[in-house]
C-alpha cells in the first residue's frame, strides 16, 4: 500500500492535544493524514469498525471520508496532512509500529523544515523515509493477517488458542507467536483481550444486555473474570462504565 505511493503535497503538520473523553465527528476529510501517537489513545470509528491509535500503531486517515473519534486516554498526536497522485484508501488504516519515538522525531524534523521554508525536496525525503519504514515493518504483518481476521470474527469464542491462530496462517505456533509480538508489540492473548474489551464497551454503552450477558458475548468464561479484566484495562468497573457512557435512545 505505502511502497508505491506518490506524494503530491504535504499540506500541513501539527500536534493535536486529545483529552480523555474527547469526542469529535469529522465530515468529508479534505486530505489524507498520517498520524502517530506520542502518548495517550484514541478510538476511531468508521463504517462500524473501531481502530485504535496509540504508541504501537500509526494511522492513515482517508481523504473524503467521515468518521468519529473518541479520546480514551489523554495524550498528544502528531498529524501530517498530505495528498497523493492516486487514491490511497477509503477507510482508516492502522499500521503496527515498533518505536513511535523515531516517527515523532521525523515529524518534528518535517515541521521544523516547513517553518523555515527549507527545500521541499528535503521535506519529501523525510516523509518518504517514514512511509518506507512503516512499509518494511509491516511486510511481515501480512503473514499473520489471516489470524487477525479470524480473531475479529471469533473473539466471542472462549476456547481460542494460538494453535488454531497459527493454523489459520499456515505457520508453526512458535513462529506465529514470534511474528505476532514483532508486529503488534503484544501477545495474541493481549490483542484478543483488547478486542473483547472494546466490544464490551460498545455493548455496555448500548445498555441492552446485562453484565453477565456482555461477558458471555465477548468470550469471557464468567462475569467475575470479565469484571476483573475490564477494570484492569479501563480503570473502572463495567457498572461504572455504563453510568458514564450509556447511550440514551428516544
Amino acid at each position: 500500500m505505502l511502497s508505491n505511493i506518490t506524494i503530491t503535497d504535504i499540506k500541513e503538520t501539527f500536534t493535536v492535544f486529545s483529552p480523555k473523553g474527547r469526542f469529535e465527528k469529522i465530515q468529508n476529510r479534505k486530505s489524507y493524514a498520517l498520524s502517530f501517537c506520542d502518548k495517550g489513545q484514541i478510538t476511531y470509528t468508521h463504517n462500524g469498525n473501531e481502530i485504535i491509535s496509540d504508541k504501537n500503531h500509526a494511522i492513515i486517515l482517508p481523504q473524503g471520508q467521515s468518521y468519529t473519534l473518541c479520546g480514551d486516554k489523554t495524550g498528544s498526536f502528531a498529524v501530517i496532512n498530505f495528498t497523493c497522485a492516486e487514491p490511497l484508501c477509503d477507510t482508516i488504516v492502522s499500521f503496527p509500529i515498533e518505536n513511535s519515538d523515531i516517527y515523532i522525531k521525523d515529524f518534528e524534523r518535517i515541521r521544523s523544515l516547513s517553518l523555515f521554508g527549507t527545500d521541499r525536496a528535503e521535506i519529501m525525503s523525510v516523509f518518504y523515509h517514514m512511509l518506507h519504514r512503516i512499509s518494511v515493518q509491516n511486510s511481515s504483518s501480512e503473514v499473520i493477517m489471516p489470524a487477525i481476521k479470524y480473531l475479529e470474527n471469533n473473539y466471542h469464542n472462549p476456547n481460542l488458542t494460538n494453535t488454531e491462530l497459527a493454523k489459520q496462517c499456515q505457520i508453526s505456533e512458535v513462529y506465529f507467536r514470534r511474528m505476532f509480538l514483532k508486529c503488534y508489540n503484544m501477545t495474541p492473548k493481549q490483542f484478543l483481550i483488547d478486542i473483547r474489551i472494546n466490544k464490551a464497551k460498545q455493548l455496555l454503552s448500548e445498555g441492552v444486555l446485562k453484565i453477565n450477558a456482555v461477558a458471555s458475548n465477548c468470550g469471557f468464561s464468567n462475569q467475575y473474570h470479565f469484571c476483573r479484566i475490564f477494570k484492569e484495562k479501563t480503570g473502572i468497573t463495567p457498572t461504572e462504565y455504563i453510568k458514564q457512557n450509556r447511550i440514551y435512545k428516544i
